[in-house]
């Protein structure tokens, strides 16, 4: 008798199960209550079926990867039999073969999905050979520290930085047993166009690829009694730290980070939050301005690293388009060395400013020379949500049960507006709640903008201030937002404002935050924690938190005043590089731009040192500061390769542009052009 085939029903163990839209049999089977192992699977990211862990029986079709299979009606699966156990016990001791497993002193140590497994399935002896060769740490990168020994070939980091970020960073590299995962012909991740977002490290399921770790300074700075060491929190960090304490995501522990910062050492504690509205401050104010004169438009967000590093390699003719407001944690920074110095009566060298962030990029914004004075950084230290974990625990604090304590005033004043900055849509409702007030002089009524709410990757909405009509774009992963920068340079899409965050959800998402790529409702509750700490507070408006107006009228005078852009804002310039070279090309102002020099890399003119000269030109306009007034860019070939190398100022051509000759072409194009001495 031919047995019925039931549509969307299938067998697992013998049991019925029922499946909708999952889109494999590894779903089904984890919906069905049984976990089943896998390295290299996301939800998020593509199948790759590499690891061979999530092996299945299938009647009639023998051992197969059940990430790879779809639901068929009918199906009868066993998921552990002598079979499938067996395979899957080869497979991670080949894994572990090749893997360094000094376990004990790993970064990963107790969070490693190949530790948990192999305790799991109970193995004790790998029997295979390790491979002789060390391989070197690379350690270049501000942000990530890669380590190839540890590296089991999942492929979970190259998916997501391709897939999600659109960088494609890191790639397979050689065949066979030589097989790496990689930056392209074997540079560092110092090297290449990482923006240190980290999604790597949080999609890595061992230790070869991690966050770089400052927690050492800050014990060093908490334990230095000359100093005095203040901490500022970032909104996402409280709905998330809890989850290493037992806490459920998105239950908000701000005061118990508090009460364990102050138990570790830390003299003041203080909260982004503050900085954030300090941000919808200013940056409200300069959209109000371009939207008033109709430039510089779409205003592009400037609160996340990864995304302005994103745009000064890949788009460095929008960055006149992103604002000039430093990020809240860079504002923060700035405010504290200017104000708390004097309220300390502190050498600035002695205060030290440590940032608890949910992202990696944070490490590398630190760093950066624009938020330097005198050669001191604004921000000194950078923590992930992770690493304060780590210290808490370290140093034996009981965070379930201390009695949790009050941020400190002054930056410890805060409204909603700037705690939802965690979310993605965040910046985009707290912008809104401020200029509808600043445009129309009377107050919104209703400060939840839900449109802008949820975790999708792209949203857009239209908000009407009476009568001015304001088109806002929504992106989190840097690969769609180059999908809808594309769609605005064909002119398919307008907006006014956009809003992009690197990491998927936003900082919620972020790479230091406790793994939630595996559970997408681990986001999704951070989020709503965000949003119902906003309905607590009393104040949801950033221009109404009165500390923000009180830094206003003692000291800055008003948004965007003279005073508030010299501390409160920054310029960002070009990095684009040709062919992995380091050499920096100037961008120029696509509306002032006074001159535009191309400088051929085919093949003659580069055998010729025309890669040399680009790089003695592009110093010397930078040491005279025209980057703004010269556009430098590479092309190829001028067809006149028998006097090469060949380059083309303002549309004339100049043969023999050899290195030697880059001082006497920029005094003749350049600096008699612009009147220098």
């Amino acid at each position: 008798m031919t047995e019925t085939l039931v549509k969307n029903k299938l067998y697992i163990d013998g049991r019925e199960a029922t499946y909708t839209d999952e889109r494999n049999l590894l779903e089904v089977i984890r919906k069905a209550g049984i976990e089943v192992p896998t390295f290299c699977y996301r939800p998020d990211l593509t199948i790759y079926g590499g690891c061979r862990m999530c092996v299945v029986e299938i009647e009639g079709r023998g051992v197969q990867a059940s990430c790879s299979v779809p639901p068929e009606p009918g199906l009868k699966v066993r998921v552990n039999t002598e079979k499938t156990r067996r395979v899957r016990k080869v497979a991670l001791e080949l894994l572990l073969a090749n893997h360094n497993r000094e376990c004990t002193t790993c970064e990963k140590s107790n969070n490693c999905e190949l530790q948990e497994l192999t305790q799991k399935m109970g193995i004790r002896d790998v029997r295979f050979g390790k491979r002789e060769i060390e391989l070197p740490i690379d350690d270049s990168n501000p942000s990530i520290v890669r380590d190839p020994n540890k590296c089991i070939l999942c492929g979970d980091c190259v998916r997501m930085c391709k897939e999600v970020q659109g960088q494609n960073v890191l790639d397979f590299v050689n065949r066979g047993s030589e097989t790496v995962v990689s930056p392209a012909y074997g540079k560092n991740m110092g090297d290449v166009d990482c923006v240190y977002c980290g999604q790597c490290t949080s999609v890595c399921p061992t230790g070869a690829l991690t966050i770089k770790s400052e927690i050492d300074n800050a014990w060093a700075a908490v334990l230095n009694q000359q100093k005095v060491v203040v901490a500022q929190i970032a909104p996402a960090v409280r709905v998330a730290l809890g989850e290493a304490f037992g806490f459920k995501p998105g239950e908000n522990t701000i005061g118990l980070i508090v009460a364990a910062l102050k138990k570790i050492g830390f003299n003041q504690i203080f909260d982004t939050s503050f900085a954030a509205d300090m941000t919808i401050m200013e940056e409200t104010t300069e959209f109000i301005t371009r939207l008033q004169n109709k430039e510089k438009l779409p205003l592009f967000t400037s609160c996340c690293p990864a995304w302005v590093r994103f745009a000064e390699f890949r788009y460095p003719q929008l960055l006149k388009h992103l604002s000039t407001c430093k990020s809240p944690q860079q504002m923060f920074g700035s405010i504290a060395k200017k104000y708390l110095t004097k309220e300390y009566n502190i050498d600035p060298e002695n205060l030290t400013v440590v940032s608890i962030m949910p992202c990696t990029a944070k490490k590398a914004e630190a760093q950066r020379n624009e938020f330097k004075n005198n050669g001191i950084q604004d921000v000194d230290i950078v923590l992930t949500t992770q690493e304060l974990i780590r210290m808490i625990k370290e140093a034996g604090i009981d965070f379930s049960n201390i009695e949790p304590e009050p941020l400190d005033t002054p930056f410890g004043i805060l409204t909603g507006a700037g705690v939802i900055f965690g979310s993605s849509g965040g910046v985009s409702e707290a912008v809104v709640r401020t200029a509808y007030e600043m445009v129309t002089g009377k107050p919104l009524e209703k400060f939840a903008v839900t449109e802008a709410r949820g975790l999708d990757k792209f949203k857009e909405l239209t908000v009407d201030i009476e009568g001015l009509k304001v088109k806002i774009a929504i992106v989190n992963g840097l690969q769609e937002a180059n999908d809808l920068i594309e769609r605005i340079e064909k002119g398919e899409a307008h907006y006014d404002i956009i809003e992009v965050m690197a990491c998927p959800g936003g900082c919620i998402g972020g790479a230091g935050q406790p793994q939630s790529c595996k559970d997408t409702s681990i986001k999704k509750n951070r989020s709503k924690g965000l949003y119902k700490a906003d309905v607590e507070l009393p104040i949801h408006k950033s221009h109404e938190n009165p500390q923000v107006q009180n830094l206003y009228k003692k000291w800055l005078e008003s948004p965007n005043s003279k005073i508030a852009h010299e501390l409160l804002h920054t310029h960002y310039k070009s990095k684009r590089r040709i062919s992995g070279e380091n050499i920096e090309l100037t961008s120029g102002d696509i509306e002032e731009k006074k001159s535009e020099i191309a400088v051929c890399v085919g093949t003659c003119c580069y055998i010729k040192g025309s890669y040399d000269f680009m790089e003695g030109l592009v110093k010397r306009i930078k040491d005279n500061n025209l980057e703004d007034k010269v556009k430098v860019k590479a092309t190829f070939c001028f067809e006149n390769c028998g006097k090469s190398p060949t380059i083309s100022v303002d549309g004339e051509l100049v043969s023999n542009a050899v290195p030697e000759k880059a001082g006497e072409i920029f005094e003749k194009y350049i600096a008699s052009k612009f009147n220098l001495e």
